[in-house]
């Protein structure tokens, strides 16, 4: 999974501490998975990863303290159709804004960032319209884009669309 690069944590300690938070030893533990993992990640890929050297700090914890990171801008949170949510360190409050590439078959998630003026402006252009047309202030945006990797169209899986069941948000159907 591709990740972003030059990340400084400092930024993070300093947004929990203008906000009266600890940085707590889960809370580190969680930061460090991020450092360390670079990619998204469920709540369970980083409580299995803290646990090897916090055995004591619960799943419960690891959502909590996740949901608090998102409230606060810290972490990224995304729905990629798995029925769970995956989390990616934001890398700073001037964060380059990128979109996702996500695999309908393996769940690989790609960034991507906004590339070239034509897209940036259309972006800005569309965000300004809809606010205007429905006096929605739009503070941010999402765009995910679903499909099949390099390597799961090289195995022959593009003629398997994926079930309701297993992936969410999708429905079955034929290629």
């Amino acid at each position: 999974m591709t990740s972003h690069t030059g990340s400084n944590p400092d930024w993070v300690h300093h947004r929990l501490k203008e906000r009266g938070l600890r940085t707590t030893r889960p809370r580190r533990a969680i930061l460090d998975i991020f450092q360390r993992k670079r990619r998204h990640l469920t709540a369970r890929n980083i409580h299995r990863a803290v646990r090897e050297a916090h055995p004591d700090v619960g799943l419960a914890s690891i959502y909590r303290n996740l949901e608090l990171f998102f409230d606060i801008g810290v972490v990224s949170k995304h729905d990629f159709g798995e029925s769970q949510a995956r989390y990616e360190l934001a890398h700073g409050p001037q964060e380059a804004h990128h979109h996702h590439l996500i695999c309908k078959e393996c769940n690989k998630a790609i960034d991507y960032p906004e590339t070239g003026d034509d897209e940036k402006g259309f972006l800005r252009r569309r965000e300004k319209d809809l606010s205007k047309k429905y006096g929605f202030k739009i503070e941010g945006h999402f765009i995910d884009f679903f499909g099949l990797c390099r390597r799961c169209k090289k195995t022959g899986k593009e003629g398997r669309m994926f079930s309701q069941k297993r992936r969410g948000r999708f429905h079955e159907t034929s290629a």
